[in-house]
């Protein structure tokens, strides 16, 4: 048995029946009911119940023990008093004790199969010294803020019960209400100086008032923290935890992914951080928001391709055929298209190819590139670029970024589904740039074959293989397309059509598409090619074909009313006598050779982005004192070009039979209508220097040529571009003939066949020689100047070709 305590016990020895307990430790003062049901603790009540209703209560060290010797008993336990006793019907008796004092067994004995202890009590009356009033009023003050934070006491009853006139009995009942362990109280009972005794329970309140704020300090925190995801996390976990119970297993979605990982067939690199993502993924509370960003980021890996392709057809044949089917004419296109199919079926492994389509609108260029797609069967994405002005819209925002995403590339690539898609950027002179980038910059690493092979999105953040894919750009014009940009792409012009192609476009494709679209039958409306042909002269002035469409699809609605209308017999035929009952009166007039020839009134030709118009320019002589004005929103290129046309003429008066100073009594007013559409350029200089001439010698220009190019002070004529395209508008204004520059003889080769066979080209180097064949009076004195044949070459039209629309 042990003895943990040394003080001297004063009181007398004597012998009482005693009972081992368990789970608890009974003080002095304390009111304590339980069952009994051991054998020997029966029979030592009974020999209690005998007597003088005395009991001495020692708890067991070890709970678990039924049968305990004298050893498994603490020495130091409380004398009670038996208030009261019931026999249950299972045989067990429940009791009700009273503390009275502590004691001390000095020695154990087993009589008659129950223990009987000879005990000593000790000092059990406390002096009340101002001492001890204040270390008592110090344990109660204590307690009663034990009692208000430890919410399982009841603070009244508790406050009641301990009175300050007994420190003795102060000190029993606090320990007895602590919640301590058992070894803890038992420590307090076996101190029997109840000096010492109060002094230690201060203590013990002390630490376990500490003890208490700071749990409710915590608490009160975590409670304010708590906010829904930090709910649903715990609400998960639980959820887990049913379900490991369940035997369902908690990590499946994991494993899930994981899989998904290793088949998704990434390069090293890339698998090792998706692994690693996976981990931190594992190690995060679901719900949160760290935990939904690397779900998404792992998702953004999974669902790029990183191994699956469209297989290939490579059949030049089947493309031929696919390309003739969906597209009239643009041959060149159709060839270098049969090229790269033609060189990948004799190279393993060749660099991946950047077309760049530029041409006005309507011609075909979105539509070629499915195509392109449907030859090779490939898949096809698309990715407009009109307006984009944010770099992130190509490379994506970084993953710290509240709702960050991939870029348009990365996110095109998840659509296609395949790493060797074609990839058309649409409108790619559109973009712009601002203060949050330039998207024109960030293309340069997409579309250069030497760095796709690794190119990084800011928020996969790790290399993407995009050599495989075959790039195709669009384009209106080249010079908003920076130098850089441009150098990286191969550059097909697409050119206006001409009426014939427009005619072939119309027959084979427009029309059928417009008849699915309207619900009309084949049956229904004929279509004649008078009325095509009328519908491209009167209603439309373009180098595509969509205003042509548009027209056609009026057509076809008008006939579908009438279909409606009349019922399913109805039939129509379109020709060019009853078009315009249908669409109204014709938008343009058909040709401009009868018009009559004016002085200073010239027709030019320029170029825009939706291709090729007329630009009629015209000059009228105010007497003044010199000054020269232009009007019709002329930009300041196409303004020093009516300068140095000027200053030419100045240099010519006297061949021009003008007077040296004429230009000091005259005031010059240069006008090119249409006034609110903005005009610039270089390519009106022999225009403006022609219409000055004719005004100012008062000789009529012929309306039956147009001219196009750039001038210089002396007289030279200077090449121009967009000569196709100037030539067609030429063409379906009705001109066939015209005046170019000497130096775009190359340009001849490439002309369509029509505008070879029905067109009157002067190939022209002086300005001398533009004034001998536009004015319709010859000038004396500058034809003297001319050699004995004009020096402009004169291409005549073929006349076995097909004649101009006039004289058709």
């Amino acid at each position: 048995m042990t003895n943990r305590a040394k003080e001297t016990l004063t009181g007398e020895l004597r012998k009482l029946p005693m009972m081992p307990i368990r789970d608890m430790v009974i003080f002095p003062h304390m009111m304590t009911p339980f069952v009994v049901g051991r054998e020997s603790s029966v029979r030592a009540l009974e020999e209690a119940l005998n007597g003088d209703r005395k009991i001495f209560l020692a708890t067991q060290h070890d709970a678990s023990v039924d049968e305990p010797n004298a050893d498994d008993i603490f020495a130091t336990g409380t004398i009670g008093n038996i208030v009261q006793s019931v026999k249950m019907p299972d045989g067990n008796i429940k009791v009700l004790v009273e503390g009275v004092e502590r004691a001390r067994a000095t020695e154990v004995n087993d009589e008659d199969g129950f223990f009987v202890a000879t005990v000593r009590t000790g000092k059990s009356r406390l002096e009340l010294t101002p001492q001890i009033e204040a270390l008592a009023q110090r344990v109660h003050t204590l307690f009663e803020q034990y009692i208000k934070l430890q919410q399982s006491l009841n603070y009244e009853t508790l406050a009641a019960t301990v009175r300050m006139d007994e420190p003795t009995k102060l000190a029993d009942t606090i320990a007895a209400n602590l919640q301590l362990s058992i070894e803890e109280k038992q420590q307090l009972l076996e101190v029997f100086d109840p000096e010492m005794r109060l002094s230690r329970i201060a203590d013990v309140l002390d630490v376990a008032i500490e003890k208490l704020n700071m749990d409710r300090t915590i608490q009160s925190r975590v409670k304010r923290q708590m906010e829904k995801a930090q709910k649903e996390y715990y609400l998960n976990e639980k959820i887990k935890a049913i379900q490991k119970e369940l035997g369902r297993g908690e990590k499946s979605e994991f494993d899930d992914l994981k899989k998904k990982i290793d088949e998704a067939g990434m390069p090293k690199d890339v698998l090792e951080k998706a692994t690693q993502e996976l981990k931190k993924l594992e190690a995060m509370p679901p719900m949160s928001a760290e935990s939904t960003v690397s779900r998404n980021y792992l998702d953004w890996l999974l669902a790029v391709p990183w191994k699956k392709r469209s297989k290939e057809i490579r059949s030049i044949e089947h493309a031929e055929k696919i390309l003739n089917e969906d597209h009239y004419g643009l041959e060149k296109i159709k060839e270098r298209i049969l090229e790269f199919l033609a060189v990948r079926q004799l190279v393993k492994n060749p660099k991946g190819s950047i077309l760049c389509f530029v041409g006005p609108p309507g011609v075909g260029k979105t539509s070629l590139g499915m195509s392109i797609a449907k030859a090779t069967g490939r898949k096809f994405v698309r990715m407009s670029l009109g307006g984009v002005r944010d770099e992130a819209e190509i490379r994506g925002h970084r993953r710290t970024y509240i709702g960050a995403l991939p870029g348009q590339i990365i996110q095109s690539m998840k659509k296609a589904g395949t790493k060797n898609p074609v990839f058309m950027l649409d409108e790619i002179d559109k973009m712009a740039s601002d203060f949050r980038g330039d998207p024109a910059s960030a293309l340069l690493e997409v579309l250069d074959p030497e760095q796709n092979t690794s190119f990084q999105d800011h928020y996969l953040d790790v290399e993407y293989d995009l050599s495989q894919v075959l790039f195709v750009a669009t384009a209106n014009v080249l010079h908003t397309i920076p130098g850089p940009l441009q150098d990286r792409m191969e550059i097909l012009r697409l050119h206006g059509y001409t009426e014939v192609e427009k005619l072939e476009i119309a027959k084979q494709y427009l029309v059928k598409k417009q008849l699915e679209g309207t619900g009309v039958t084949a049956q229904q409306i004929n279509f004649t090619d008078d009325a095509l042909r009328g519908i491209i002269r009167g209603y439309t002035r373009e180098a595509g074909v969509r205003n042509l469409e548009r027209e056609i699809g009026n057509v076809c609605r008008k006939v579908a009313r009438r279909v409606v209308q009349n019922g399913p017999e109805h039939q129509e035929d379109i020709t060019a006598e009853n078009l315009e009952s249908i669409l109204g009166v014709a938008k343009f007039r058909d040709s401009q050779v009868h018009e009559k020839s004016e002085v200073g009134l010239v027709t030019g030709l320029a170029w825009t982005e939706v291709g090729g118009s007329i630009l009629q320019t015209e000059v009228q002589i105010l007497d003044g004192k010199g000054k020269l004005t232009t009007t019709g929103q002329l930009g300041d290129v196409m303004q020093e070009s009516a300068q140095a046309a000027l200053s030419y003429i100045r240099s010519r008066a006297r061949q021009l039979g003008l007077e040296r100073d004429f230009y000091r009594h005259l005031d010059i007013h240069v006008h090119v209508p249409e006034g609110a559409i903005p005009k610039d350029g270089p390519s009106a200089g022999i225009t403006l220097a022609t219409a000055l001439a004719s005004a100012l010698t008062k000789i009529k220009v012929r309306r039956d040529i147009a001219m196009t190019g750039e001038i210089t002070l002396r007289g030279k004529v200077l090449p121009i571009g967009g000569l196709k395209e100037k030539l067609l508008a030429a063409h379906r204004a009705g001109i066939f003939e015209a005046i170019l520059p000497a130096e775009n003889r190359r340009d001849f080769a490439d002309l369509p066949e029509l505008l070879k066979s029905s067109m009157k080209l002067h190939f022209v180097e002086q300005m001398d020689e533009v004034l001998h064949l536009a004015l319709e009076e010859e000038l004396p004195v500058l034809s003297e100047e001319l050699p004995e044949a004009l020096a402009g070459t004169v291409i005549p039209p073929v006349t076995s070709g097909p004649q101009p629309m006039s004289h058709q």
